[in-house]
């Protein structure tokens, strides 16, 4: 069964809101994420014409390019999306500068200041500018005080900060980090990012409960018996070992991506369609979460670390084989976990978060779990009845699908179950737009709606802080299980759901 559109359109759907005249300076130009992901991001945006023609982008970094190097760099990196449509392309690169700086030196930030009135003039952006700090987690601070001393924060209608995860390494940092941005600049101006939030499916989790009252009313603890968020990559560490050393999994993807997909999925309906109505919501719900041992909480938690896999014809290296990994390393490439949420639509509902590295399959889902029926009728063709399941597909292929039983074909009184599905792809004769094209939209904006506030993000860390603290105090009581690659992750984690007599999804 397929859902579909009353009368699809393949043109007109999108309804966007238009951004002002803009100057984007990308600290860490020279970085990946900037190849990968910003830039790519916003040709995206000016091929689709939501760009105003007065906007510009200017790259900062230490290496010593010029305009033209940045420009040629860039366009090696897009490579086809460039030869797609070059005179697209050409206009777009002459929006595109570099300047030389380096955040930890007043002379460099003076000078920055001094470029960015030259280009205000040249493209007439108005001083209208967005700093994005894609940059190492310990120059958010420094980077934002620099910005302030210079004075270019100065107007909270005009200047914005965006600051990419990981947003602390725990709650005392994190709380620390706080203070200082807000200190310079208003929470207004803060844009703490999180891609998950930019896809289609994460915030189609907001209309999907409010905009249709069939889901209210069993969307509460009478009717769901578990919910099961996960994040699975095929992928290893790839060439963030540095990074991902000293970060691990927990840090890396829980705190973040599934937190929030936690917080949309369990949140109350706001008062109203607006960004602190919403963000509100999601901090109360963060604020209401607990593991569901805090006492000991190796009893409600599994860590695993990615060994060798694959086949003879693609052998997969393990963790510790990785470029620039230890070969000692402890570090956990998956985490499983167990919480509850204490309040009166949640509270005794088991919450599943899993996520990991080299997994049988790339992954990104919320999977709602019925209560059975309370007697069973009939037969079922598989042995017992299925539950009902509403599935969330976030990635890769966007949509949903509600899983429910029927009648198998035959004489008898048999059921089975069949599933419903949504795609966005199908349903809207267009693919969605990759999570940085609507977040760096949102940040130029001015619209906090899909960011993280200082509230949510302290809830989070304070939530997962007796994790954090047994990993570096008492690494021993949170061992890290091998799994082989490609596989979905050790045996421990399918335990931890055993108790409770259920599994996890493995499509």
């Amino acid at each position: 069964m397929t859902a579909s559109l009353t009368n699809p359109l393949r043109v007109g759907l999108r309804q966007e809101r238009v951004i002002s005249p803009q100057c984007l300076v990308i600290f860490g130009a020279s970085g990946d994420l900037t190849h990968r992901k910003l830039v790519p991001a916003l040709f995206e945006l000016f091929r689709q014409r939501r760009l105003p023609s007065e906007f510009a982008v200017l790259g900062c970094a230490r290496r010593p390019w010029s305009d033209d190097e940045f420009r040629q760099k860039m366009e090696e990196a897009l490579g086809p999306l460039v030869q797609e449509d070059p005179q697209a392309w050409r206009t777009f690169a002459a929006g595109l500068f570099y300047e030389p700086v380096d955040l930890q030196k007043d002379g460099d930030v003076v000078r920055l200041s001094k470029r960015l009135d030259q280009i205000d003039r040249q493209r007439a952006t108005r001083n209208n500018r967005t700093f994005y700090l894609s940059v190492s987690p310990a120059f958010y601070g420094s980077g934002c005080r620099a910005l302030a001393a210079a004075g270019l924060l100065s107007d909270p209608s005009r200047s914005r900060v965006v600051i990419e995860k990981p947003f602390g390494r725990d709650f005392a940092s994190a709380r620390e980090l706080n203070r200082v941005v807000t200190g310079c600049g208003q929470e207004s101006q803060i844009f703490r990012i999180d891609h998950y939030l930019g896809k289609e499916t994460v915030q189609n989790i907001l209309v999907l409960r409010f905009a249709n009252t069939i889901f209210e009313p069993i969307w509460n603890r009478n009717y769901i018996s578990s919910v099961q968020i996960t994040a699975a990559e095929t992928v290893g560490v790839e060439e963030r070992a540095g990074y991902y050393e000293t970060s691990g999994a927990l840090r890396d993807m829980v705190q973040n991506h599934l937190t929030q997909m936690l917080a949309l999925t369990a949140m109350e309906a706001p008062g109203r369609y607006d960004p602190e109505s919403i963000r509100n919501e999601k901090a109360k719900v963060l604020q209401a979460a607990r593991l569901a041992d805090e006492q000991e909480p190796w009893h409600c938690c599994v860590r695993g670390q990615y060994g060798p896999g694959g086949s003879s014809s693609n052998p997969m290296p393990g963790y510790r084989q990785e470029p620039g990994v230890d070969p000692n390393s402890t570090t956990e490439t998956y985490v499983a976990m167990k919480l509850f949420i204490d309040n009166w639509r949640w509270q005794g509902v088991p919450f599943y978060l899993r996520t990991g590295k080299r997994m049988a399959k790339r992954l990104s889902e919320v999977v709602l779990t019925f209560r059975e029926a309370p007697v069973h009728l009939f037969d079922a063709a598989g042995g017992t009845p299925t539950a009902n399941q509403l599935i969330l597909r976030i990635q890769p292929d966007e949509g949903a699908e509600f899983r429910f039983e029927v009648k198998a074909p035959g004489s008898g009184m048999r059921s089975r179950p069949v599933d419903m599905n949504f795609s966005y792809d199908e349903s809207f004769g267009e693919p969605s737009d990759e999570g940085y094209v609507r977040l760096l939209a949102d940040a130029m904006l001015g619209d906090p709606t899909l960011f993280t506030r200082s509230d949510e993000v302290e809830a989070a860390w304070r939530l997962y802080t007796p994790l954090v603290e047994l990993i570096e105090q008492s690494p021993w009581q949170l061992p890290v299980y091998p799994y082989e690659a490609r596989t979905w992750g050790p045996a421990a984690a399918d335990s931890l759901l055993a108790r409770d007599g259920l599994l996890w999804r493995r499509p």
